[in-house]
């Protein structure tokens, strides 16, 4: 290997590129955007269209169909969700992983586009929209008053948002749960009656009045003018002053038959932090960014803002993400720290020179790693430090190996120059067959499929970048400093601590080794057994997908049933916001009313408005787990039986967003049968043990007031349809007719209304009447009439077929998959009709789908190792006695699972993957020397024992860094990355003790054929002499 003699002799270059790689590294630390979870693009696109006062069966006839079949003509399509309510369609297009975003995100909005002009001409709006991983918020600022008018809080918000938005990283600044100011026109229909002024009249008018149109322009000789047409409206005075009609020398205005006042908007979404009246101010930040640093710059103008406020307005931050990061990263660093110095104690063996060019490894691996992450556009986040610590002890392995190697030629005899470059290029071949398996094994996780891929991949690729620099840093940086650290040794055997060690092993190992060989079937015959009896272990153990989030926060979900109004919803969120403030516990309480919180969690969408629904959105002060597990169930126990709403208490989800962890799809055509079906399965899931919060969105049919005109007595008395039912709107919620700009550029609508209460009754069509053509005032009730009528709350559909969702939570310590499984077996024995069938969702799919192209990879992977292996030794024997280790390493996983209560989960399941490289590593090295000894003219019984103490002891100091570099992940007690360290420690457990064993059986059972080379072709490898 030439690289060794280059990096030895010319060490003064090796010093400079390794400090340039030294800067670099911490160049990219220092300046790599951080944020707490990995940037996933999804190309995920809702399609919203608002279409006031249309039943859902319309929704679904006039607008939902024309948009699935137009979308459902593009390339690359994975599926097609459309959630369709009173007025509001929602279709969401989810194309195949791995198309560009952006490309498909311009060709729904051009296919959409071309569907406006069949389209309802009165469709209200229609948008494309597109899920951004950066419009998590990573502030959520409440500003307080019981006090403050609506219009003085917004004012306060919207000068903090101004200043904030200056911050180049800020992306976005929304005030949320306020009612916007208005200008409201109430019509006095007696008044225009006896003025013979019909509502339309009044409309058109104003609409007119409001319009601002732009002339043009004049040339007059050598000048140009800009011609200035009256413009909009200039002040409310101006307003009031609109001519509605003239009669000779009579004129009407607008304030004759109408009040124009400065108003506000009727309440749709109420906000409380802590239990006193609010506004919210949520902010997002550009995508990989630093977070961190962001926080430097948007933290002081908070806080300068903070006390510019008045007396009677208070800001309150208390969600502030960065802080959280921070808080989460320093956690990281710190394990790292203290897995650093676990994997300082197990070097002690090699002696402190030999320890010491070991460590001066580590920063160096870890930097030139970090470049390579920076440079592929990955962040630090959680993810990413994970990556970092599992890498930390395999990124020493080479090292260790080369460093241990050079020891035994200086014990030998060698020159500390001689031994570097001897005993380097002895092991080189070995190492770069190692960290080739290493990474090998590390690639299915790199190309795992869809969002949960996606979401993974700066783990993996942590560990790859970082162990490729470690294989160059131990074949150049640590022979170079091996040449000039270490010495040769005063006593042949190493330091004491060596001595004492080598000792051990030969008193233990030997004797069982030569026991092991002596009876191979016997040996084999146990380990097959304890592989065996793991693999049926793992039905005890269970499987799972992801686990719930660790972090301090919870949710709680109120639904008021359906036609609640606000307010009474409102009571009921008091009451649930009051019992949890009674915990001393709770940091911070955001209640939302009318709407879902704004979204602070990457896999939680915020809830569209709804009158009948709440979200309260908790954070604790700090704690583990398990304290936060049992705030959940005290609070789940309290709200279980609250009657008229139910209470749901949840607890954030790792991994990609799902319906709910069970979650059953019934497609059908009748909605009547599919409610039918759905009530079945639903009683299905609610006498099954372990669930939690079942859900039928199809249980309860709401019941609305429907309106029918009489078109023959309308059409006679001259009235047409459309008047008809703009009065009812204004009589009800009124009618936004134009805008108004103040002279701050504050923008306002125009309503025109009815007089009518704020909270209109159903009492209301007795005093709506309409003005006719000739300004006479009709009843409504003589041209309408009205009735109760029940109709579905919403449509479902999924790629264009009608189903209803039943969904169901499960309760602590019960396991996801098994209760599926369940509650499938009990469905399948209710008759569906023909035309109707039922799919599993929830987690059981969303693991299909995380794991679907798993098998392929794995397969890639497998031949992936045996060609590598086939390359290093150029036999088949050689690879298999290698691949053989990889079944002993699952025994050690699954039994580590099952005693400390984890299932085999997502990030367990990766660590099995990761493990197999790690163990495979392991094993090479034994193999390697074994070929190398007999190459020497040993007989195979003499070469496998020899080898197999002389490998025991770097192949046990490898293990035990990748172990105790694991230690502090287990120590974090994380339900989400905890599992992986687990399943890796567990594995190297079982597989370095049984393989110290079963590997040298296996040799010698189908040993390889060796040709003994002549003393000239080869240099010894050992100071044992060969057999005669």
């Amino acid at each position: 290997m030439k690289i060794v003699n280059f990096s030895v002799k010319n060490y003064q270059f090796t010093i400079v590129v390794f400090l340039l790689a030294l800067a670099l590294g911490l160049n990219s630390f220092l300046n790599m955007p951080r944020g707490e979870d990995p940037v996933v693009h999804a190309p995920n696109f809702p399609i919203v269209a608002v279409y006031p006062g249309t039943s859902p069966e319309d929704m679904e006839k006039l607008i939902v169909k024309p948009i699935e079949d137009k979308i459902n003509e593009l390339n690359d399509v994975k599926r097609i969700k459309t959630e369709i309510n009173d007025g509001v369609s929602v279709t969401t297009v989810e194309f195949d992983y791995g198309v560009n975003v952006d490309d498909k995100h311009n060709e729904v909005v051009r296919e959409i586009n071309s569907l406006r002009g069949i389209l309802p001409s009165n469709l209200q709006s229609l948008e494309v929209e597109q899920i951004d991983p950066s419009d998590v918020n990573t502030y959520q600022i409440a500003l307080l008053s019981n006090t403050a008018t609506y219009k003085q809080l917004y004012d306060s918000a919207d000068e903090l948002k101004k200043q904030i938005e200056k911050v180049g990283a800020v992306k976005k600044v929304e005030i949320l749960a306020y009612p916007a100011q208005q200008i409201k026109v109430n019509v006095d229909l007696e008044k225009i009656a006896n003025n013979h002024i019909a509502l339309d009249a009044i409309m058109n008018t104003i609409q007119g009045e409001a319009e601002n149109i732009p002339a043009g322009s004049v040339d007059a000789g050598d000048k140009k003018y800009n011609v200035k047409t009256s413009g909009d409206y200039k002040d409310l005075e101006e307003i009031r002053n609109t001519v509605i009609k003239t009669s000779g020398e009579s004129i009407v205005y607008l304030k004759d038959v109408a009040d124009v006042t400065m108003s506000y908007e009727d309440e749709t979404y109420i906000a409380r932090y802590n239990g006193k009246r609010a506004i919210f101010i949520a902010v997002s930040e550009k995508k990989e960014t630093n977070i961190i640093k962001n926080n430097e710059n948007i933290a002081p103008i908070i806080e300068k803002f903070s006390h510019k406020l008045p007396a009677n307005i208070k800001l309150e931050n208390t969600f502030i993400q960065a802080e959280d990061v921070g808080h989460r990263l320093n956690h990281f660093f710190r394990d790292f720290g203290i897995a650093i110095l676990l994997v300082i104690f197990t070097l002690t063996p090699l002696g402190l020179r030999a320890a010491t060019v070991v460590m001066i490894s580590i920063p160096l691996s870890i930097a030139i790693g970090l470049f390579l992450l920076d440079s592929m556009g990955y962040t630090i986040n959680q993810l990413t430090i994970v990556g970092l610590v599992v890498a930390l002890g395999l990124l020493v392995d080479d090292s260790i190996v080369v460093i241990e190697n050079i020891e035994r030629y200086l014990r030998n005899g060698h020159s500390p120059y001689r031994a570097a470059i001897d005993a380097t290029h002895q092991i080189g071949v070995a190492i770069i067959g190692c960290t080739a398996i290493l990474i090998v094994s590390f690639l299915p996780i790199v190309f795992l499929p869809e969002v949960s891929g996606d979401f993974i991949r700066s783990m993996p690729m942590a560990v790859i970048t970082t162990v490729l620099a470690s294989l160059l840093v131990s074949l150049t940086v640590v022979p170079f400093l091996a040449s000039l650290i270490l010495k040769r040794h005063s006593h042949e055997e190493g330091n004491i601590v060596l001595r004492k060690l080598q000792k051990g092993i030969n008193k233990v190992y030997k004797p069982v080794l030569h026991q092991a060989l002596a009876r191979p079937y016997l040996t084999i015959g146990i380990a097959v057994a304890l592989f065996i009896g793991s693999i049926a272990l793992t039905n005890v153990v269970g499987f799972s997908l992801f686990p719930r989030s660790e972090k301090p926060m919870f949710l709680v979900n109120i639904e008021t049933p359906l036609g609640t109004n606000l307010y009474k919803t409102n009571e009921i969120a008091r009451y649930v916001e009051k019992t949890i403030m009674q915990d001393k516990r709770a940091k911070a309480v955001y209640t939302n009313v009318g709407q879902g919180n704004p979204r602070i969690y990457y896999n939680v969408n915020p809830h569209k408005d709804a009158a009948n629904y709440a979200q309260i959105f908790i954070r604790l002060h700090e704690m583990d787990i398990e304290e936060l597990e049992g705030i959940i169930e005290k609070f789940r126990a309290k709200f279980e039986n609250y009657s008229g709403a139910k209470i749901e208490v949840k607890q954030f989800e790792q991994g990609p967003p799902i319906e709910a962890p069970i979650a059953i799809r019934v497609f059908g055509d009748n909605l009547d049968t599919l409610r039918s079906l759905a009530a079945k399965v639903e009683t299905e899931i609610k006498n099954t043990e372990g669930v939690i919060y079942p859900n039928n969105l199809l249980q309860t049919y709401k019941t609305d007031i429907k309106v029918n005109i009489n078109k023959d007595r309308a059409a006679l008395i001259g009235l047409p349809s459309s008047t008809i039912d703009q009065t009812i709107r204004m009589g009800i919620s009124g009618l936004n007719v134009a805008d108004y700009k103040d002279e701050k550029g504050d923008n306002y609508k125009i309503n025109v209304s009815v007089s009518r209460d704020r909270h209109p009754k159903p009492e209301i069509f007795q005093k709506l009447y309409i003005t006719s053509q000739n300004g006479n005032l009709i009843p409504i009730q003589q041209v309408a009439d009205l009735k109760y009528e029940t109709s579905v709350p919403l449509i479902k559909h999924y790629d264009k077929n009608r189903y209803a969702l039943i969904t169901s939570d499960v309760k602590n310590g019960y396991n996801t998959q098994e209760t599926t499984q369940k509650i499938l077996e009990k469905i399948n024995k209710i008759q569906f009709p023909e035309g109707y069938s039922y799919v599993a969702a929830g987690e059981l799919e969303s693991s299909q789908e995380s794991f679907g192209g798993l098998g392929t990879i794995i397969l890639i992977t497998v031949f992936g190792f045996m060609g590598i292996l086939l390359l290093e030794f150029r036999t088949f024997k050689s690879s298999l006695i290698v691949l053989s280790v990889i079944p002993l390493g699952i025994v050690g996983a699954v039994v580590i699972l099952f005693l400390t209560g984890n299932t085999l989960s997502f990030m367990a399941s990766i660590g099995i993957i990761a493990l197999a490289g790690i163990e495979v590593k392991n094993s090479i090295l034994l193999v390697d020397f074994t070929n190398q000894l007999r190459e020497e003219g040993m007989d195979i019984d003499q070469a496998i024992e020899v080898a197999g103490e002389t490998r025991f002891l770097p192949i046990i100091l490898t293990s035990m860094t990748a172990i105790l570099g694991l230690v502090p992940l287990v120590l974090e007690n994380s339900p989400f990355y905890s599992p992986l360290a687990w399943v890796i420690i567990g594995g190297l457990i079982s597989s370095t003790v049984l393989t110290r064993l079963v590997t040298p059986v296996v040799y010698k059972l189908i040993a390889p054929s060796i040709a003994v080379k002549s003393s000239e072709e080869t240099v010894p490898v050992t100071n044992h002499p060969p057999a005669k």
